[in-house]
């Protein structure tokens, strides 16, 4: 009697918890994998089954492709610096310094503030002829530059916000990480005769693989979930240069209203996240966890 009203209890606590689940992941999962296999209904057409019709049009549809190349860029060139800056930030400030607080506070602030926020802060540097980036540069003698507006720079530049706003997030990890390594391993290391380097690279980086792991991960969900900056700096253009999948599924649901073909590229995203996360358990995880 007292098992079964343990488990009783058990299942109301994890009831919550999986009410939101289903309602708010698996049920419009589904969902959208139904409709991403039928055609749009309207006034004059009922809807109709057309199976991977969407799944097809999609990987012969040249924009898609372009947006796709735009986001692994994006996460090529932000998450190895976003990482790589994080790991500095976490050295710098995990050291006995002064003003290390202030520092720490620093290098986080940008993370606490909106996306939206940080866009229009960015706006204003990139902004041609006025913007804080061309103001500095013409004081050495360069031309003004529409980091937004040219197909060349305007990628690199999305680049350069995004690792300014997640750097000091994934610092955060990094710090917690080299808080756990006892400095018993750096007394001992120097008394070795180690450089510094050495003491990074062969002791504290492979202790914090696990961290990079997990950072890493975090970095590449996140480079495929950016969307809420293109609203406020370029809406995907000029001519696409600057789209991404999530917002170019926005604009083929809520602009151009094709809700079948939408949903298919929802669940192209979808399982190409779930693919990475698999990844990470199956190969990543068993070679950076000491057992």
């Amino acid at each position: 009697m007292k098992d079964s009203t343990r488990n009783f209890q058990g299942w109301l606590l994890f009831a919550p918890a999986a009410i939101l689940l289903l309602a708010f992941t698996h049920y419009p999962t589904i969902t959208t994998f139904i409709h991403s296999l039928y055609t749009n209904k309207s006034f004059i057409r009922p809807r109709r089954f057309s199976g991977i019709e969407s799944y097809e049009s999609m990987f012969s549809d040249p924009i898609f492709v372009k947006v796709f190349i735009n986001n692994m860029w994006l996460a090529l060139g932000t998450i190895p610096t976003s990482i790589g800056l994080a790991i500095i930030m976490a050295l710098i400030v995990n050291k006995a310094i002064p003003g290390r607080g202030l520092l720490r506070m620093a290098y986080f602030t940008p993370t606490m503030l909106p996306m939206i926020a940080v866009a229009n802060i960015w706006l204003f540097f990139y902004a041609p002829e006025i913007g804080l980036i061309d103001k500095t540069m013409a004081i050495f003698g360069f031309e003004s530059t529409n980091w937004l507006g040219s197909p060349s720079t305007v990628l690199p530049s999305i680049m350069v916000m995004t690792v300014w706003k997640e750097a000091g997030f994934f610092m955060v990890f990094y710090l917690a990480g080299l808080q756990t390594i006892s400095p018993e391993l750096e007394e001992a290391s120097k008394l070795e005769g180690s450089s510094r380097w050495n003491y990074f690279w062969r002791i504290q980086f492979p202790l914090l693989l696990p961290t990079t792991l997990f950072v890493l991960i975090n970095a590449f969900l996140n480079s495929f979930k950016l969307v809420d900056h293109l609203f406020v700096l370029t809406k995907g253009g000029p001519d696409n240069a600057s789209n991404l999948i999530l917002y170019y599924i926005y604009e083929t649901a809520f602009a151009f209203l094709d809700i079948s073909y939408a949903s298919a590229l929802t669940i192209f995203l979808l399982a190409l996240l779930a693919l990475t996360a698999l990844a990470q358990f199956l190969f990543i995880e068993k070679r950076v966890h000491y057992r």
